[in-house]
This record gives C-alpha cells, sequence and structure tokens, in this order.
C-alpha cells in the first residue's frame, strides 16, 4: 500500500488494474480498511510549514556585522563609566531592530494558503454505501462521487464519466474547462492532457463522474507544489545584496581601523581607556547607523506611492527589484487575458460579423465584417437566439457588477445575445424548453426542443463544426444547402487563430412531435452558422508590453494553455517572435545549459508544469536577469517565490500565489506593473541619493577621529576629540536620517523608461561615486577639525576653562558637520546636474527637512537637558555664521566636479 501512494503513472492503466492495484472496488472500502489505510498514507491534507517565532524573527535582526560593532561599543562604554552613552548606542540598536521585525514580521504564510483550496467533505462509497465523510479522512483506494459544483478532494483516477468537464485553471493555466473521459492515456503525458484523472483543488463544472482516489495529501498534484514552496529559496534582491557587500566591507574597515587606533592611541602614551574610548567613538562615527532605516523609510515612501497606482508591495525590497527588472515572466490565463471567454465572430455561411466589447457584459455591437453597420436579425437573429436557447448558462447585472452562472463558453454565448438586444429571461420565457439533450463529450454535441411562441416545435443544436457537420451530411432534406467543406474550412481557420468554435444548427419538427429528443430526430438539421471566441487579451496590455519592451524589458509568456492559444495571444499583443513555442514536453529533454541557451531567444512557453515554470526562472537568473514572475494560479506559486519578484493576481489570484508573491496588482491589470516599474526605478534612484549623501557623512566622521586621534595631543588629561560618540550618533542618526528622507520624494528622473535596466552586476557605488563621496568625505573631515581647532584656541584665548573650551568646540564640530550635510543635500538632489538645473523649488519637502533639522540643532545646542546628554554647550551667532560660511563650501565644490564632469566626460555614468 505504502508503494502505491507513490504511484504517479496511474493514468496509463485501466480502471480495472487501478481497482484491483490498489485492493478497491465501486462498492467501496470498509471502515476498517479505510483506518488502517490511514495509518500508512496519513491524513489527507497539506502539511504546514512551521512559521517562524516572532521571537525568532525580532532575534535575527542583531545578527548583523554592524550591530555586532555597536553591541561592543555599548558593552565598553558602560564598563567605563559612561552609561548615557552606553544607552544612547543601544538605543539605535533597538531602533534598527524594530525597523527590521516590522518588515518582515508578515512573510512566511505561504503555505496556510493551500488550505483553502481542500473542500471540507467527500461523498464515498463506504461499506458498499453512499457517505459523507471530511475530506481530510480520503484514503487510496476510497471510491467517490462527483457531480457539478464539487471541489475535488485527492487526486482521482475516473472509472465513470457522464458528460464531465472540470475547471483546472489554478493548477495547470488552461482557461477553458476539460473535458474527461475514462480512457487509457500514454504514460509520458503532461497534466494538463491527462483526461482520465482529476486533480485535487480543482472544480467540476458540469456532468458527473465517479473515481478512484490514488494519491492523497502531500502526494497530490498540488502537495507537490507545496513540497515546492517549502523548497524554493526566496532571491535577495540586487540592493540587498550591494548592501550586504557594503556593509562587509564597512565592518572589517571599522574593525581594523578601529584596531589601529587603539594602537596608536597607546604608542603615543594615551591610556589605556582614553585608547579604547578613541577606538569606540570612531566605530560608532564610521557607522551609518540611519542607513536602515532611511532604506525602509523611503522604500515604504515607494510602497504608497505604488498602492495609488494598484501594486500592492508585500515585502519592502520588492521596491527596488522592480526598477532592476530584466525579464517579466508571464502567465497568460488571467494575466495577459481577462480569463472571461467573449465572442469575436460569427459566421452565418455567408458572411462575416465581427463582435465588438470583451469580458462578461453585453457591452458591444455586432458589425458586418470590414464594415459599421450592424447585422440585422435576418442575418444572424436564428443564429444568436439558437446559442441563447441551447443554453444553461445565465448572466445578469446587479449591484452594479455582472454576475455570471454555468460554463464560460455558455455564458459567453449568452453575453453576445445581450450584444444584439435578446434579453435571456425573456426570451427563455416565451420559449418552453421541452427536452434536452445535455453536452455529450464523445459526440460533442447539445440539442434542446422548444415550443416557440408562435406554436412551432424546433430543435436546436450546437457542438463542435465536425459533428455538427457530420449530422448536415446524413440529411435528405433539401433544405440543407450549405456548403459543408467550407463550413469546414472557415472553422479551421478559425481555430488556428487559438478561438474556440462552435457550429449551430436548427430543425422544425411536427407538432404532434413527441416533447422529447430521439436519437433519430438528430438528422436533417439546417446550418444557422459558426461563433467562435477565445480569452481576449486585456485592452491596455499590448500598450504596456511596448513601453516594457522600449525600457529594455523581455516580457515571456509562461502558460500551461495550449500552444496555438498561446501564440495567437503572443501574436496579438506584441510578443518578439511570437511564432516560436516551445512545450513543457520539449523543456524536459533538455539539460540545464541547453535550458539556459533556449530561454535566451524564446519568448512563448505552452503546456508547462509547476516545475518547468520554476526551472525557467531559474535558468534565466543562471543567465544573469533580473525576473518578475507574474501569475494567479496554484501552479505559480513556486516560480513566484523564487523569483526576483513574484507578481500575483489581486482579484483571480489564489490565496496561495498572493501569500508566496512579493507584489499584488489589486485590479489584475498587466499595465499596473509598468507603473510599478517606474516606480522601483525612482525608488532606486532616489535610495542610492540618500546612500550617496548618508556614507559620505559617516567616512567623513571617521576620518575626523582618525585624524585626532593620529595628530592631537592631550590636554591636561583630557582627551582632545573633535566629537564624543553620543554626538557622533545624533549626527548619524538623527540629522542625517532628516535630511536624506526629503529625497526619497524627489521627482522622477526624466526618460526614466526609456533607459535600459540597471545590470545586476553592478556595484551600486561606481568608481565615480565612490571619487565624489571621498571628496566630499575630505572636504568634511577638513571643515571641521578646522572648525574645532578654531573655536577651542579662541576660547582658551578667552580665558574659559579647558572643559568648556573642549566643548563649546565639540558642539562647534558638531554644527558644522550638520551644516555640511545641508548644503551637500542640496547637492544630491541629482547625481548628474545642478540644484539650479532640476529645480530649487521643485520638492518643497528638502526645505522642510533642512527646517526641522535647524529646529532640532538649536535645541541640541541651546536646551539644557540636550547639553546634559549629549555634553553640548551653547553656541554664539558668530560660530554659527562661520561654520555656515564653510559647510557653503561644499555646494560650490561639488557643483564644479559636476560641470567638469559634463563638460569633459559626457560619456561617463553614476
Amino acid at each position: 500500500m505504502d508503494n502505491l501512494t507513490q504511484n504517479n503513472d496511474w493514468h496509463s492503466v485501466s480502471c480495472n488494474n487501478v481497482l484491483k492495484s490498489l485492493n478497491a472496488s465501486s462498492e467501496g472500502l470498509s471502515a476498517a480498511e479505510a483506518a488502517k489505510r490511514l495509518k500508512i498514507a496519513g491524513p489527507n491534507i497539506l502539511d504546514r510549514q512551521t512559521r517562524e517565532s516572532a521571537f525568532k524573527i525580532l532575534l535575527r535582526q542583531f545578527l548583523n556585522p554592524l550591530i555586532y560593532v555597536l553591541l561592543a561599543a555599548t558593552i565598553l562604554a558602560i564598563a567605563m563609566g559612561k552609561i548615557t552613552d552606553g544607552i544612547v548606542v543601544f538605543s539605535v540598536i533597538v531602533i534598527n531592530a524594530i525597523i527590521g521585525f516590522i518588515q518582515e514580521y508578515q512573510a512566511g504564510k505561504t503555505i496556510q494558503g493551500l488550505l483553502q483550496l481542500m473542500p471540507e467533505n467527500a461523498t464515498v462509497m463506504r461499506d458498499r454505501k453512499q457517505k459523507t465523510i471530511p475530506a481530510a479522512d480520503l484514503v487510496p483506494g476510497d471510491y467517490v462521487l462527483l457531480q457539478a459544483g464539487d471541489k475535488v478532494s485527492a487526486d482521482m483516477r475516473l472509472t465513470f464519466v457522464k458528460n464531465m468537464q472540470c475547471n483546472e485553471s489554478v493548477l495547470t493555466g488552461e482557461s477553458l474547462p476539460v473535458e474527461k473521459n475514462t480512457d487509457i492515456i500514454a504514460m509520458e503525458t503532461g497534466i494538463a492532457d491527462r483526461k482520465n484523472m482529476i486533480f485535487s483543488g480543482t472544480l467540476i463544472t458540469s456532468g458527473k463522474a465517479e473515481g478512484v482516489v490514488v494519491l492523497t495529501g502531500i502526494k497530490t498534484e498540488i502537495g507537490k507544489i507545496s513540497a515546492l514552496l517549502q523548497t524554493t529559496i526566496s532571491v535577495k534582491s540586487p540592493l540587498t545584496k550591494s548592501l550586504e557587500k557594503i556593509a562587509r566591507g564597512i565592518t572589517f574597515s571599522i574593525i581594523s581601523v578601529g584596531i589601529l587606533v587603539f594602537l596608536i592611541g597607546m604608542f603615543r602614551n594615551y591610556a589605556t581607556l582614553d585608547a579604547i574610548f578613541s577606538a569606540i567613538t570612531l566605530a560608532v562615527a564610521a557607522i551609518p547607523e540611519g542607513l536602515p532605516a532611511v532604506i525602509t523609510i523611503a522604500s515604504a515612501i515607494g510602497v504608497k506611492r505604488m498602492a495609488n497606482r494598484r501594486a500592492i508591495i508585500r515585502h519592502l525590497s520588492a521596491v527596488e527589484t522592480l526598477g532592476s527588472t530584466t525579464v517579466i515572466c508571464t502567465d497568460k490565463t488571467g494575466t495577459l487575458t481577462l480569463n472571461e471567454m467573449t465572442v469575436k465572430l460569427l459566421w452565418n455561411g455567408k458572411q462575416k460579423f465581427n463582435v465588438t466589447g470583451v469580458g462578461i457584459n453585453t457591452n458591444g455591437k455586432i458589425l458586418k465584417n470590414d464594415s459599421d453597420d450592424e447585422g440585422t436579425d435576418d442575418e444572424i437573429g436564428e443564429l444568436i437566439r439558437a446559442a441563447a436557447l441551447c443554453n444553461d448558462a445565465t448572466l445578469h447585472h446587479k449591484e452594479g457588477h455582472w454576475k455570471a452562472v454555468g460554463d464560460p463558453t455558455e455564458v459567453a454565448l449568452i453575453a453576445v445575445a445581450g450584444k444584439f438586444g435578446i434579453n435571456e429571461d425573456e426570451l427563455r420565457s416565451k420559449w418552453q424548453r421541452l427536452d434536452e439533450l445535455p453536452f455529450d463529450s464523445e459526440k460533442k454535441i447539445m440539442a434542446t426542443l422548444y415550443l416557440s411562441p408562435f406554436g412551432e416545435k424546433i430543435i436546436y443544436l450546437k457542438g463542435a463544426p465536425e459533428s455538427v457537420i457530420s449530422l448536415l451530411l446524413n440529411s435528405d432534406n433539401s433544405s440543407t444547402l450549405v456548403d459543408t467543406e467550407q463550413v469546414r474550412t472557415e472553422g479551421l481557420q478559425m481555430a488556428e487563430t487559438g478561438m474556440r468554435v462552435l457550429a449551430f444548427a436548427s430543425k422544425k419538427v411536427d407538432i404532434e412531435h413527441s416533447s422529447l429528443i430521439t436519437e433519430d430526430d438528430l438528422c436533417d438539421f439546417y446550418f444557422l452558422g459558426l461563433q467562435a471566441m477565445s480569452d481576449p487579451p486585456r485592452i491596455e496590455v499590448k500598450e504596456a508590453i511596448d513601453t516594457c519592451h522600449k525600457a529594455g524589458i523581455t516580457v515571456k509568456m509562461i502558460t500551461g494553455d495550449h500552444p496555438s492559444t498561446a501564440a495567437a495571444i503572443g501574436r496579438e499583443l506584441g510578443f518578439k517572435n511570437a511564432e516560436r513555442v516551445i512545450t513543457g514536453k520539449e523543456l524536459q529533454n533538455l539539460n540545464a545549459e541547453e535550458l539556459q541557451e533556449v530561454v535566451k531567444n524564446t519568448n512563448i512557453f505552452a503546456r508547462v508544469s509547476p516545475e518547468d515554470k520554476l526551472n525557467l526562472v531559474k535558468a534565466l537568473q543562471a543567465n544573469g536577469e533580473v525576473v518578475a514572475m507574474t501569475g494567479d494560479g496554484v501552479n505559480d506559486a513556486p516560480a513566484l517565490k523564487r523569483a526576483d519578484i513574484g507578481v500575483a493576481m489581486g482579484i483571480s489570484g489564489t490565496a496561495v500565489a498572493k501569500e508566496a508573491a512579493d507584489m499584488i496588482l489589486a485590479d489584475d491589470n498587466f499595465e499596473s506593473i509598468k507603473a510599478a516599474v517606474e516606480e522601483g526605478r525612482r525608488v532606486f534612484d532616489n535610495l542610492q541619493k540618500s546612500i550617496v549623501f548618508l556614507l559620505p557623512t559617516s567616512i567623513g566622521l571617521g576620518l575626523v577621529i582618525f585624524i585626532a586621534v593620529l595628530f592631537f595631543p592631550t590636554e591636561r588629561g583630557i582627551l582632545l576629540i573633535p566629537m564624543q560618540p553620543v554626538q557622533v550618533l545624533w549626527i548619524n542618526l538623527i540629522t542625517a536620517v532628516a535630511l536624506s528622507l526629503p529625497l526619497a520624494l524627489e521627482a522622477m528622473e526624466p526618460n526614466v523608461m526609456n533607459r535600459p535596466p540597471r545590470k545586476p552586476n553592478k556595484p551600486l557605488l561606481s568608481s565615480l561615486i565612490i571619487f565624489r563621496m571621498v571628496l566630499v568625505s575630505f572636504v568634511m573631515a577638513g571643515g571641521t577639525i578646522g572648525l574645532f581647532l578654531w573655536e577651542y584656541n579662541i576660547e582658551l584665548s578667552r580665558g574659559i576653562g579647558h572643559s568648556q573650551a573642549i566643548s563649546e568646540a565639540q558642539t562647534m564640530a558638531v554644527t558644522a558637520m550638520v551644516l555640511f550635510q545641508v548644503f551637500y543635500l542640496i547637492d544630491c538632489r541629482s547625481l548628474h546636474f545642478s540644484a539650479h538645473k532640476i529645480g530649487l523649488f521643485s520638492n518643497p519637502s528638502i526645505y522642510i527637512g533642512i527646517a526641522t533639522v535647524l529646529f532640532v540643532h538649536s535645541a541640541f545646542v541651546y536646551f539644557p537637558f540636550m547639553n546634559r546628554w549629549f555634553h553640548s554647550s551653547p553656541l554664539k551667532v558668530e560660530a554659527w555664521v562661520v561654520s555656515a560660511s564653510v559647510a557653503f563650501s561644499i555646494l560650490i565644490i561639488i557643483s564644479i566636479e559636476k560641470w567638469i564632469r559634463r563638460k569633459f566626460y559626457k560619456n561617463s555614468t553614476l
């Protein structure tokens, strides 16, 4: 029994052999046998992945090299008796930890969504009686009874089928319900074409069937996807990778220079505690404590902007990743298309008619081919009435929305009738249905017998063109004048464009005719015409794809649908190389290297499995691409999780897809992805500006401490140092954050969607940016040290005590560094152009930030409690004027550097 539950080839085995292999029968298992098997196979549920506890998530926020340095600084400061300093440093650690915790807490729910696909109960045969049992109690060998409306509770091999169709789009991506049968199928047949199987989580749309359970729980196809999700590793964003590289470099440099500072201090005969204090000060100075907060808050601003454009971001890192995306892998059904069948073309045997409007509504017209004239009742009236009457679906407009019930194909026929002005309720109230032959999957026809308002009995017939043609050919009725070969040709031409084609016919019978349809009645039909329908592309998608191409982003379609349908949609939407379609079966014959080569030049993949989608994403990433994957079904979830950015549909998407994704489209609109990419690129530009603004401050502060330890004397037993650790933290955390955040509100750079994506392997900090940061760091450090010494000597010359002179000089040094940042901020509004070029007042938040910092820093200088906490002292007005004059030099120097680069290095890029 244990081996049987591992089998995956049930579709290639006859019904009798399946039952025999499972020791089962149509009479069902006994209760005792079912209980025994339940112990062996386990309950029919999907294992939940143990969710990480909140405490563990919080603890992980402290596992960072930069945090280790700050923790060491905290411990040493407290050990040296500097309790206030230690508390302030530790507060910085806690703030960063809280920010990271909030960012991660919502993750880890992916597997939970799968449980919503599992029905609560199932109808089975047990002890030779029909019973309803919890779906969790199903075991291999259970004999299950199914009917329209049932959600399938396990993977089953069908043993009996009566006009059954199953909607498997949640699993395979197939847009149309699949007709089921009991025939033996070749072993290598893919999941989407296993018509003798039904799978857990799918929905029975019509007919009834019986089947034997072959796989349950984690062994089902949905269970395999659950396993894939648990083993699939989420890929870090390019920005995250760059920042981790920068953090490692900063940590290594801080530790190295900190040790060097300690050794220099000892060499210069500093007291041991003073040498340690100098090393701590340098460590605190060099760590950009405000950087995590700036990145998180700036990303959050981008999230809010994207939400206004109908793109909901679940993970902050996804904001920047969108801007770096090089390939978008999109599902077809429900993503590029509406997932609503729409009649597009009619043919009455003589003339074609185009149908306008898309989706399940009656908005649209039926126009003669190449004309603005609408079709008349004489031309197409009978064809449309036949489609509405040989039909069991309903379509109504309620509370501002269209509500459809029934098979999607039949709903489309009702919608086109509404476009012609036919109200289904009125039509059916006037026409009395006497009998019907439900759709037969073998004959591929449906027939209804009506008593018309005129007292006539009419049989309406619909079905596959070949099936209807055969009934016309068998007719001896001279009224059947249609050219059957022409019908066949027209039907094939429509089908080749990826549309589903139905033929319609009618037959009048004597009023004395029985109120039942017999086999003898299925002949002598009069041909009415063809209706061709498809799941239409969204109107705005073609423009969105074109925009993506202009932005250097390749769009690829990865779908479980039929190759011809995928190709037709690809051509209509302007996919590159749309004629080349590769199926999942072909992909499975390729090794990893061959697959990497294939994905370079192929943009449409059809009939793919969840594993195929995942492998395609991996192959693209192996080629160095930053991959965005869109989807809505369970089958998309592993690829959504693996992709650099997973994009799920908010309306039609399953809970599984939404939980696996990084971004959700609230309107299911592919066009929103284009808007999100725009915002992503804007966010990256502004984040880069923020980083380029923050890092020189930390480097400059580190230089100030290093130079002081290397050259400054120890005066009267007191270490002469321009800034204390808590003062450095004040600059790094409070002022730096308040000044850099306004950069996140800068306007979008010109032609942001006309430039190629940033290369994934391109460093965040180019050589030109590094040069600028080094230049800024030395200017800031030199100016700050100069002002410290100037103020220190001035105060000593006035007879002020040594300790007070140091306090005032340190306050002036901090003030100078803050003012350097204020003027440098104006330069950072654009990495390429001057502040005047981009508009001095185009971003008012810059000046709000500056005003806020100056106000808060005034409290740092003048409020007594701030003086106690941060060892600061009040400054005279002259000190502010001198500091501002020196700090203004940074604006002039960087403006000159930008001008030189634009004039002599036009092709250089940052």
